[in-house]
């Protein structure tokens, strides 16, 4: 898959290059929230898709963030509130991209069904199981970068963190309907006994590429950034 934003994206810096584009969005503070959510959906939709690829995204994105952060805060006391909304806007972005992440596995699912392709009942389990740890791995990167800090940004990253604990995430609630489909998905499979013998990476690579192109970062009309819960009109 192309990707317009350079040649390093797959590569062993594509962290550190997506770390840099973060910091650089929350420095320059112009549409944090929808820059960072393309930035995430692209390393998304341009690496192997496992849980621990959706970590150092994560942990990336967030990382970049705290250090645009705190290289603004280095400069005056008076950008504490400046700063405060720059973090909560790139958490909410990433937050919403991967919600849009969970989406597009669902609808992915959805259009093998429609194309009476089956996954065996293995490949769909590990595949839920990946996608039953994406919220919590979300809220424990979160907490992880503001632990990492004893600064005014650690301060603001913790209470970003007990809010979504609390409150709910973008892809804790999306969540919710993709690993409805997916269990349909694993009881249809189990009942018909049909399976493709594909491994989890390779099941979810195949057919979110498929899509990547056009529905997943075509999902931001679906999962509207500002709105948490991904849910409002």
């Amino acid at each position: 898959m192309q990707n317009e934003t350079g040649n390093n994206i797959g590569g062993s810096d594509d962290t550190g290059t997506l770390e840099a584009e973060v910091r650089s969005a929350v420095e320059q503070g112009h549409d944090v929230q929808e820059m960072v959510r393309q930035l995430t959906l692209r390393r998304i939709s341009a690496r192997s898709l496992d849980i621990e690829s959706l970590r150092q995204i994560t942990r990336a994105v967030l990382s970049g963030a705290r250090a645009g952060a705190q290289k603004e805060l280095q400069q005056s006391a008076a950008q504490t509130d400046i700063t405060r909304k720059r973090l909560k806007q790139a958490v909410a972005g990433l937050d919403t991209a991967l919600a849009q992440f969970s989406e597009a596995s669902k609808l992915a699912l959805e259009e093998a069904a429609g194309r009476a392709q089956t996954f065996s009942s293995d490949d769909l389990a590990r595949a839920r199981s990946d996608l039953e740890s994406l919220e919590a791995m979300f809220l424990e990167t979160l907490q992880s970068a503001a632990s990492a800090t004893q600064d005014v940004a650690g301060e603001i990253l913790h209470d970003l963190a007990a809010h979504a604990r609390v409150h709910g995430s973008a892809v804790g609630a999306q969540l919710k309907e993709t690993l409805v489909v997916m269990t349909h998905q694993l009881g249809a499979t189990g009942r018909t006994q049909i399976g493709a013998g594909l491994h989890l990476a390779q099941a979810t690579s195949v057919l979110l590429r498929q899509i990547a192109a056009g529905m997943l970062t075509g999902l931001a009309d679906h999962v509207k950034p500002g709105h948490p819960q991904g849910k409002e009109d």
